[in-house]
């Protein structure tokens, strides 16, 4: 009778082998284990040993603990149609910067806020945001100055910046419109 353990193990150790493109022979030969082994173990058929564990996760090139993970049962997903993002009023938004948030999910120790960022006819320029994290911009139409605490860059369509966003950063001077970015904000959740 397959364990529920043995099946789940089993289950990631081929979802981490696909993942990694490799076969089963060439897993198997690397990790010192037997083609029928490897079968058994993925199919749940047999508990690997804790010494097996390890071998198959050399011969994948991560660590053991990634076979213990609940990464089947993790359901988060998000797809919003174009056009179809949520706009949020955020606390402390600047006036004429409209947030479109383009998505979300419930779990995970990592907070993601993808926003499509678009400056309204009235915008002004605004450079003292700050907030915990990362922040990542890609810019898609206009051009304008960016500043990151002392260090001001010239940015437009197609340009990227990737900060820590703990400094003050923003918008300096807007040189052409319409400006309209995609903002995602990294944060640990507490």
């Amino acid at each position: 009778m397959r364990s529920l353990s043995a099946a789940r193990i089993g289950s990631q150790v081929k979802a981490l082998r696909l993942a990694a493109e490799v076969s089963g022979g060439a897993l198997a030969k690397t990790s010192g284990i037997s083609a029928s082994m490897l079968s058994r173990i993925e199919r749940g058929l047999v508990s690997p040993s804790v010494e097996t564990l390890e071998r198959l996760a050399q011969g994948l090139h991560v660590p053991t603990s990634r076979f213990f993970g609940d990464q089947a049962r993790r359901t988060d997903f998000c797809h919003v149609r174009a056009g179809q993002g949520v706009v949020v009023d955020r606390t402390g938004a600047v006036a004429d910067y409209r947030y479109e948030l383009l998505g979300h999910l419930l779990s995970g120790n990592l907070f993601v806020e993808p926003y499509l960022v678009t400056l309204l006819p009235g915008a002004n320029p605004y450079v003292t945001f700050q907030h915990p994290g990362l922040k990542f911009l890609y810019f898609q139409s206009g051009e304008v100055s960016y500043r990151y605490g002392g260090k001001g860059v010239e940015v437009g369509a197609g340009d990227s910046l990737l900060f820590d966003a703990t400094a003050l950063h923003g918008i300096e001077a807007i040189h052409s419109g319409p400006v309209s970015y995609l903002s995602v904000v990294f944060t640990l959740r507490e």
